[in-house]
């Protein structure tokens, strides 16, 4: 294997803060790795310490010689005055290749960004990280470092992303929450938990699994520890009037099973086991409403009634109104026409993107949730001080006294949703509560919204987080046209591309039979249509042969490569390998119904 970057005994620590200690770790040629650890751990240091926009502490990190290194930040910089084209637009490295400007073009397409003269200084911050990344793959880097690719794309540019990565031979290292992303695109995941690395040679499906066995593993050897420590204990109480340089071993033991004793494996869990208010049989109805902004319409007469416990997602693509929506449902915006009856049991709990801005940096965490609540009622026997409350949401006593301005952005969105939940709402407004979240937190947010006692609409475009929480989804597909899909995301998803397979089939056979009548002469009604030649028939033969064999050879491709045993060298050749068979049976399949309508 070819070495692209050795890093050993790397520590990193801000002021009296470790955040990773003694990391030693090779990446090599075809790795496609996950970082993984929880929101303050460090995992956007750790990248910019690779790319040497931060220091560290001690240890090395060692590049192979030559290397072209691709980094997309959390915050991209940029010149403000320059033109969004111009700054996609990779340097040239041959001199006679001109198609640089035209694939920047092509790609920014891709990604919705379609005015190529405006300026860098006025795009949002979604738009600049798109921007950002259409740059960093154009590079065509030979290590790619992407910080959370993921955010401010929608569902069809992430199913973009993520084959474009998984069919091309790059090495990849990458921080994401998206979790069908990681099992999809990565063949290595490395996590950062409690200062500590550990390393899983597989996706993140057996990253799961591996994990679990581990923190398994550990919860034995803690209570091995814990009994240890209750007989060194008794011996250290003794005070042993003799006890002499032979004995220091034991008193060193003492201290070390102690310190072993204090860990506690849950301790890092968020518990979001905040008690709903009571709503009523009556949610609210939508009768005609219509909003547009000229051209664009958002809804046109929609009408809904919205039941009692609904868990709804909303889906489609940037510029549609999805956010738009949910403002007109809690009266922020007014409808143009038509409107809406709310039940009077109904209180809103709304995470919006804007409202991480809403918070005074200049105050305490826990002054600021002081602020909304002294006291926190969990349930009917259960009330938290907010601090106590605070400690649920992975915030320490001396987090809490932390500014506000200091919190990383996944810690400052989980005190945002912490003073969400704490009011008790009884229907949840969620618009892409996911962005910035670590896989632990939103794993028991999942969790909490699947047991929550009220209504729940979320915009989200991470697709595992709508499987695990939604019963139906809005799609939005502009113009006013909102489909109610009775479904999760993953059974839509499947029905649209059933849909797609069906057009192309259609196209296929009409293109057929208008080649056929093309290139035959016209005949009499009564005479019949031309037959298979004899070499027509062997090749519809030979495919109806050959494709029970692709599809066996993929299903086993698919099996194997989830199993978690395979090298990452047989996991690259077998990405390769799938790629190349669905194309091979898509054009196999479209091939034979040629055939078949002509043999009909």
């Amino acid at each position: 294997m070819v070495s692209y970057l050795q890093i050993d005994g790397l520590t990193k620590s801000i002021g009296d803060r470790m955040l990773f200690r003694d990391v030693t770790f090779g990446i090599y040629e075809g790795d496609k790795i996950g970082l993984i650890a929880q929101n303050g751990a460090g995992k956007s240091t750790f990248l910019n310490v690779l790319a040497g926009k931060e220091d560290y502490d001690s240890g090395r990190v060692v590049y192979r010689n030559d290397l072209r290194v691709g980094y997309l930040e959390q915050q991209p910089p940029f010149d403000p005055q320059q033109s969004l084209l111009d700054f996609a637009t990779p340097e040239r490295r041959d001199a006679e290749d001109f198609s640089g400007p035209d694939l920047a073009r092509q790609m920014l397409y891709q990604f919705h960004l379609t005015d190529m003269n405006q300026k860098m200084g006025e795009l949002s911050g979604g738009q600049l990280k798109r921007a950002a990344l259409v740059k960093v793959l154009l590079s065509e880097p030979d290590f790619l470092m992407l910080d959370e690719p993921t955010n401010h794309l929608d569902i069809e540019m992430i199913e973009w992303l993520e084959n474009y990565l998984t069919r091309k031979r790059i090495t990849l290292l990458m921080v994401t929450h998206d979790r069908y992303f990681l099992d999809k695109v990565c063949d290595k995941i490395i996590e950062i938990d409690r200062e500590e690395v550990f390393t899983y040679e597989g996706n993140y499906d057996y990253y799961l699994r591996k994990r679990q066995e581990r923190l398994d593993n550990m919860g034995a050897e803690l209570a091995k520890v814990k009994n240890l420590l209750r007989t060194e204990l008794e011996w250290m109480r003794r005070q042993p009037q003799a006890r002499g340089s032979k004995a220091k071993y034991r008193i060193d033991n003492f201290h070390q099973l102690e310190q072993k004793s204090h860990l506690n494996l849950s301790q890092r869990n968020v518990n979001l086991a905040v008690q709903s208010s009571y709503i009523g049989s009556k949610i609210f109805e939508a009768v005609n409403v219509s909003k547009a902004f000229g051209d664009n319409v958002i809804l046109k007469n929609w009408n809904y009634i919205f039941a009692r416990y609904e868990k709804v997602g909303i889906v489609g693509g940037n510029g549609v109104g999805k956010s738009t929506f949910i403002k007109l449902l809690q009266g922020i915006m007014t409808p143009d026409s038509g409107h809406f009856d709310i039940g009077q049991t109904v209180r809103f709990g709304y995470y919006s993107q804007e409202g991480m801005t809403d918070f005074d940096d200049r105050k305490r965490v826990i002054d600021a949730v002081r602020e909304i609540a002294e006291t926190v009622r969990i349930d009917d026997k259960t009330t938290l001080t907010a601090s106590q409350f605070l400690s649920h949401f992975l915030f320490t006593p001396a987090t809490q006294q932390k500014y506000i301005h200091k919190l990383s952005g996944g810690e400052r969105r989980r005190l945002y949703l912490a003073t969400v939940l704490m009011r008790s709402p009884n229907f949840l407004i969620l618009d892409e509560p996911t962005n910035d979240l670590d896989i632990v937190t939103l794993t028991i947010l999942e969790d909490y919204l699947v047991n929550f006692s009220g209504c729940v609409i979320v915009i989200s475009h991470d697709r595992f987080f709508l499987d695990r929480i939604v019963d139906h989804l809005f799609v939005f597909k502009g113009q006013g046209e909102v489909q109610d899909f009775p479904g999760d995301y993953s059974t839509y998803r499947h029905c649209l591309q059933e849909e797609e397979k069906e057009r192309n089939r259609q196209e296929a056979s009409a293109s057929a039979l208008a080649s056929s009548d093309k290139a035959t002469p016209a005949k009499p009604k009564t005479e019949k249509k031309p037959r298979l030649s004899f070499k027509e028939r062997k090749e519809m033969e030979e495919l109806e042969r050959r494709l029970p064999i692709l599809e066996d050879e993929k299903s086993r491709l698919e099996q194997e490569m989830s199993s978690g045993t395979m090298t990452n060298d047989a996991l690259v050749a077998a990405g390769a390998r799938m790629a190349e068979l669905v194309d091979e049976i898509d054009l196999a399949e479209l091939r034979l119904l040629e055939l078949m309508e002509i043999e009909a």
